[in-house]
């Protein structure tokens, strides 16, 4: 049974904002640079990807009735962040993968250093959306939208838990430790990505800040669950990447440390702890959030 109310059209409303963001991400990924740069950068960000982080920031904006300008550079921003990172997870000297997005690495497709180079230049231009220069967006706010799309990104964010993935291999972690690591490789930006959006609104009641975190919270580790679980379960069609590269490359999972039934158990548990969290934000409409949540768990790909 759905936890989301009926009434609500989640496809309808996922695919106005996905060609929202789509038309904005056209618009401004590599204009300018040469086409050397340009060519990898969009090859690495268009046509493709589920756009999660992307539409968690605009349901954020809209459930605290934030301006739409302020949401979309946000999700355009936390899209690049995440382009950028998984151009640079994919090179040889780390996952070495050849299949992203069912198509050709950047690295693969371009050479590796223009894939370096994409990669740094996409991480650049997310903090250039989040600073115009026209001021649409008030300096305090771009501060704190840079303050927290940084903070995720940064060692005690998206690249610590890479770091400690890497350091991990063949490594047997118990369940305080896997959680830590996905909770910063994974978890980070998708709680930041739904902070960000809530960040577009001048001023928050702790109260909701406080269950928007705990819903990202639970939400960003489930995504991470699921995607244990489908890179044991799908294949690579399907997925649109490498099947089974983590039993491979001998990374310690959710799958591997608690076994596939109590995993797929577990993505369930948080999405209900997601939910409950998300019943505590007293906004008015919350819908296309909690729809998001359980397309997370839900996922295929």
């Amino acid at each position: 049974m759905s936890l989301t109310p009926l009434a609500f059209e989640a496809a309808a409303w996922c695919a106005e904002r996905l060609d929202e963001v789509e038309l904005a991400l056209s618009q401004w990924v590599g204009v300018g640079a040469p086409e050397s740069l340009a060519a990898p950068m969009r090859y690495a960000v268009l046509g493709g990807g589920k756009r999660i982080r992307a539409l968690l920031a605009m349901a954020a904006q809209e459930a605290v009735q934030a301006p739409r300008e302020a949401g979309l550079r946000a999700a355009c921003a936390v899209e690049l962040i995440h382009a950028y990172s998984l151009v640079h997870d994919d090179m040889p000297c780390m996952d070495n993968d050849v299949l992203r997005r069912g198509k050709p690495t950047v690295h693969v497709q371009f050479g590796e250093a223009n894939a370096l180079l994409a990669g740094d230049a996409l991480q650049a231009q997310a903090f250039e959306l989040l600073t115009p220069q026209d001021n649409s967006l008030p300096p305090v706010q771009q501060a704190q939208l840079c303050g927290l799309l940084a903070r995720a990104a940064g060692a005690g964010g998206m690249a610590g838990g890479q770091a400690i993935d890497l350091a991990s291999v063949g490594l047997a972690l118990d369940e305080p430790q896997l959680r830590h690591m996905h909770r910063l490789k994974t978890g980070a930006l998708l709680q930041a990505s739904v902070l960000m959006g809530a960040a577009c609104a001048p001023s928050l009641k702790a109260q909701t800040v406080a269950a928007l975190t705990a819903f990202a919270d639970a939400l960003g580790l489930a995504f991470q669950v699921v995607d244990d679980v489908l890179d044991v379960t799908a294949d690579a069609a399907t997925l649109g990447k490498t099947a089974g590269k983590d039993a491979a490359n001998d990374k310690p999972t959710y799958v591997s440390l608690l076994g596939l039934a109590k995993a797929q158990a577990l993505a369930h548990s948080l999405l209900e702890q997601a939910m409950a969290a998300l019943a505590e934000s007293d906004l008015p409409d919350t819908r296309a959030l909690a729809a998001l949540a359980e397309r997370v768990v839900q996922r295929t790909s």
